[in-house]
């Protein structure tokens, strides 16, 4: 398992690696800039093909392309997964599909407003109907688009890899870091949940939403939380945190709290 002290925050690390199969962490920017929202980029690899999941909005993209040529031709991309909407998930889009050959899922939800972000053509762009649905790569392995609608978005989903055994959970488990304290790892649960709280108290519709979702996951043997906001959940930290978001009393259960 790896430890904080083990990656680069520049370059990024493999999650996982089989050989035929990788769960990659994509590295963030070198510097931390105020006002700007911290984002974490995954790719997977599946025989020698990439499926990049959150690749992020515009200010990102040359970091993130630069790091994904590391380890793959970005002509070898052949899916873009968007959890949602949020300009900081997908607004780079145009300039993902304008550089690689990828089909693009988002929720059913999402596809009309994807042309607001600059797609003119969107015959690559796939609707994810409301119940999820299964992707398979090339080895025959499976990608599960789990359903996590209201969490935050209207139409909102997360990816649970059967192989590897890692969920990417998208907004679900993001942490503000204060600057100069950001860990890829949660290394101390206890101290890393206020960092999580306030956001999820805010941006989470409520804690019907967060039952069913964590109901879903559970079903799944998970080795590995990897949210696109903060640090990545290992082993017990992610049972951990399934519980936490179980039990959370948020958005519209709050309500009278935030008037």
């Amino acid at each position: 398992m790896l430890t904080n002290d083990q990656v680069s925050i520049v370059d990024g690390a493999v999650l996982y690696d089989d050989g035929d199969h990788k769960f990659i962490w994509l590295g963030w920017e070198e510097e931390e800039e105020e006002g700007f929202v911290q984002v974490n980029q995954y790719i997977i690899v599946n025989k020698g093909k990439g499926f990049l999941l959150d690749p992020g909005g515009v200010y990102v993209f040359p970091r993130v392309i630069a790091n994904v040529s590391t380890y793959i031709d970005v002509n070898d991309i052949q899916m873009i997964f968007y959890s949602h909407q949020d300009p900081d998930v997908s607004s780079g889009i145009a300039l993902w599909l304008a550089n690689t050959p990828a089909e693009v899922y988002i929720s059913n939800l999402w596809t009309r407003f994807v042309p607001h972000f600059g797609v003119t053509d969107i015959r690559r762009i796939k609707g994810i109907p409301d119940r999820g649905m299964t992707y398979t790569l090339p080895t025959g392995d499976v990608l599960e688009f789990i359903p996590a609608h209201y969490l935050h978005s209207v139409g909102n989903f997360t990816v649970y890899d059967r192989r590897s055994k890692i969920l990417f959970s998208g907004d679900i488990g993001a942490a503000v870091f204060p600057r100069g304290e950001r860990k890829v790892f949660v290394e101390d649960f206890q101290k890393h949940l206020p960092l999580m709280e306030g956001f999820h108290k805010r941006y989470m519709n409520g804690n019907a939403a967060c039952r069913k979702w964590v109901s879903e996951v559970k079903k799944r043997n998970i080795s590995m939380i990897a949210p696109q906001h903060g640090s990545i959940f290992n082993g017990e930290d992610g049972k951990r945190f399934l519980d936490w978001l179980s039990s959370l009393r948020c958005g519209l259960d709050i309500i009278d709290e935030i008037y």
